[in-house]
């Protein structure tokens, strides 16, 4: 039988819901990355702005606008990724993480109906 570490209970909740306080999130280990991967989107949006305003062809501008809509996905992607394994993971491995873990999955299946809509 496989058993899994419970979290010391001298660290802040492993993770916290919508609207809650700042505590380690699933992303909070690969922050900066996440930041630098968001930075790169942002140039790429103004990128877009400055395509617009200098009347660039159409075809061009979808085309970074693909491009663009890709890599925020491909960041949704990431991040539901470590939300699964941290947050949803925290919830199955507590002791009363029953309800907790329900909450959890109807949380990240919500996110993912989202994501596919899009």
């Amino acid at each position: 039988m496989t058993t899994i570490d419970t979290p010391s209970t001298d660290t802040p909740p492993a993770c916290h819901g919508a609207g809650q306080g700042a505590g380690p999130h699933g992303y909070s280990g690969d922050k900066e990355a996440h930041l630098k991967r968001l930075r790169r989107i942002e140039g790429q949006i103004r990128g877009l702005q400055r395509m617009v305003d200098e009347d660039v062809y159409c075809i061009d501008i979808l085309t970074q606008v693909s491009a663009s809509t890709k890599a925020l996905q491909s960041f949704a992607l990431v991040l539901l990724e470590e939300h699964l394994a941290h947050c949803v993971a925290a919830a199955a491995a507590a002791e009363d993480g029953g309800e907790e873990l329900n909450a959890k999955v109807a949380e990240a299946s919500a996110a993912i109906a989202r994501l596919l809509r899009t």
